[in-house]
């Protein structure tokens, strides 16, 4: 395996040179005219930089294939063109007659204004004399060792041949994972580039989150007004009229009382229930694992909670991840058909983690404006991160983690 991940980072680091190779081999193929150096030049240069951007997105998937580690692109998103009134497109550069030739433009100056694109050219120059040259040590005692058992009869032929066995075999586990650190040096955002990144970031999430509070505002409103305030007028009304009949007609007088006392108890359970769906009692009074493992029994899943989270939390992440885990819950039931869940609440050094199990059918698919992209919006407010595995099937696993510390 280390052998063949050798071979296919030298292919990937030697593309380049494989370029300018050919466009030499052609200069002298042109032998002759002083000025026949020019178009092998250039057309190494076009295919230099055609092929930088691709070449880094093969690297960054080889590392995060075989180590894990993810190396963030970075690389400048286009933004929507835009019809004038005039009839002209702007692409956040200058007007183009067609939306089309506004495309092609705004991809060529974000090609050439992105820093990502510099970073790219220095790291197809640098990878071949770093990467490729120590990837190529394996391959390279193979080919040895090829030639020199393919020439029997000569000693020293033949010990060219077992130190590239020996080279080749010594070599191949460590000689691909240079790939790694070089790339992770080489390949991740600068530091303006992630501040630019994380600015826009913060934009969006505030962005979404004013929204989610006007939504949230308006949903509270309509409740107040067709619940609790309609019975409420009924109730004055109500009593008005009872108070009106209580010396010409006392039963009904009372019949009226007593539906002014049921419209009451109605009201005041509608106004629990609101209270309870913008910030549960138990959430502010006990925390955020009691509050977890009454909503475990409230709902209709057989739900078992466990938990090592004893200090408090800041009440704004408790709110998060306690809705989080009702909106999980409420998918298992309703989309999975689930019968059974499973919630397991833990700290680490690096923050909380909560993770969601059901054994519903799967398929849980994340849509833009769903309740599960909600989720990760509400969790990103706090820099926290939601991981959905959810095959055809199932199970369903969902996991939350918020960076944090207890109070």
């Amino acid at each position: 395996m280390g052998f063949a991940r050798a071979c296919v980072v030298v292919a990937v680091a030697m593309l380049v040179p494989v370029v300018w190779a050919a466009a030499v081999a052609l200069w002298f193929w042109w032998g002759g005219n002083p000025w026949s150096w020019i178009g092998p030049f250039v057309w190494a240069s076009i295919g230099t930089a055609a092929l930088s951007r691709p070449v880094c997105r093969m690297v960054r998937s080889l590392v995060a294939k075989w180590t894990g580690t993810r190396i963030p692109a970075g690389y400048r998103e286009a933004t929507p063109v835009t019809q004038m009134s005039t009839g002209y497109w702007w692409n956040g550069f200058s007007y183009s007659r067609t939306s089309e030739d506004a495309r092609r433009e705004q991809r060529l100056r974000l090609w050439w204004s992105d820093p990502a694109t510099w970073r790219d050219l220095r790291f197809t120059a640098i990878v071949p004399i770093t990467i490729g040259v120590i990837a190529a040590i394996p391959p390279a005692g193979a080919v040895a060792a090829v030639l020199g058992f393919s020439q029997p009869g000569s000693a020293r032929v033949g010990a060219v041949g077992v130190v590239g066995v020996l080279v080749a075999i010594g070599t191949a586990p460590y000689a691909w994972r240079s790939v790694e650190p070089v790339a992770v040096r080489l390949l991740r955002p600068s530091s303006a580039m992630a501040l630019a990144d994380r600015v826009d970031e913060l934009t969006a999430q505030r962005a979404d989150t004013t929204l989610a509070q006007a939504a949230e505002i308006r949903r509270i409103e309509r409740d107040l007004h067709d619940g609790a305030q309609a019975r409420l007028v009924m109730l004055g009304l109500s009593l008005a009229t009872a108070e009106k009949l209580m010396e010409t007609d006392p039963d009904q007088a009372k019949a009226l009382m007593r539906e002014a006392r049921i419209g009451a108890a109605t009201s005041l359970a509608e106004l629990r229930e609101l209270v309870h769906g913008i910030n549960p009692p138990v959430l502010n009074d006990r925390g955020l694992v009691d509050a977890v493992r009454t909503l475990a029994m409230d709902s209709p899943l057989e739900t078992s909670v466990s938990a090592d989270v004893q200090p408090r939390l800041e009440p704004p992440i408790e709110s998060a991840l306690y809705f989080g885990i009702a909106e999980l819950l409420t998918n298992a039931v309703k989309h999975a058909h689930a019968t059974r869940g499973r919630i397991a609440i833990t700290q680490d050094d690096t923050g909380i983690v909560v993770e969601v199990e059901d054994n519903g059918r799967g398929g849980a698919d994340e849509r833009a404006g769903g309740g599960l992209a909600g989720l990760r919006r509400r969790l990103a407010v706090f820099d926290g991160t939601l991981e959905i595995t959810s095959p055809a099937g199932g199970p369903t696993r969902a996991r939350m983690m918020v960076p944090c510390a207890s109070l």
